[in-house]
């Protein structure tokens, strides 16, 4: 999860979501919700999600339009509620004022999924693997690029260290949007950009968004 250009209220709430286990493809317009979502059972298996489980779970939470609604709304800063995520996995349901964003970031070896639940996000991303550690600045090549519109019902999948920012362009509407990662984050990198210059700047920990 990224920190918002302002400064975001955090709320204390752990909410269980269900989520099947059935493989979905990125990019893919949400699943309806089961009318009365079970709690994920005891006995279920403790492989770690996939994916697509990920991208599953996080389609029918967005999918689940009690849930949406339970998320107040600041026009001030990014909100967010913690959610249960399948298999171990991180799991928060986002809210976003009107112009904010993530900024350019990284998940380190966590894989992840979101999808825009209300409204419509967009997402920059680069299609290269940065190296892990022991570097300031990289010099990007051209054609990394890749823009993705994702209006409600829409998402994505993504691997390890999946380098991109997240913005809301509306200048009047919020949109909510659902994500989840594996293992929880163990840390975020968050850069700058300047053309095709990319620059290391600060490295966050999970006590510093929790």
């Amino acid at each position: 999860m990224g920190a918002a250009a302002r400064a975001p209220r955090t709320l204390s709430r752990t909410v269980p979501v269900s989520a099947s286990a059935s493989a979905a493809s990125a990019s893919a317009p949400a699943a309806p919700a089961p009318a009365s979502p079970a709690p994920r059972s005891s006995t279920a298996s403790t492989a770690p999600p996939t994916e697509a489980e990920l991208l599953d779970f996080v389609r029918r939470a967005a999918a689940d339009t009690e849930l949406i609604a339970s998320l107040p709304l600041d026009p001030e800063g990014r909100t967010w509620i913690r959610l249960d995520g399948p298999g171990g996995s991180e799991a928060w349901l986002i809210g976003w004022p009107p112009g904010t964003g993530t900024g350019w970031h990284d998940h380190a070896d966590s894989i992840g999924a979101f999808v825009t639940a209300a409204g419509e996000l967009a997402e920059s991303s680069l299609a290269a693997r940065l190296p892990t550690d022991g570097w300031q600045t990289l010099e990007l090549t051209e054609g990394v690029d890749r823009e993705r519109r994702l209006p409600a019902g829409r998402g994505r999948a993504f691997g390890r260290h999946h380098v991109h920012e997240v913005r809301n362009e509306s200048t009047a509407v919020h949109a909510v949007s659902v994500h989840a990662y594996y293992p929880p984050l163990p840390r975020i990198r968050r850069y700058s950009r300047a053309g095709q210059t990319l620059r290391l700047e600060q490295v966050e920990r999970p006590e510093d968004w929790q």
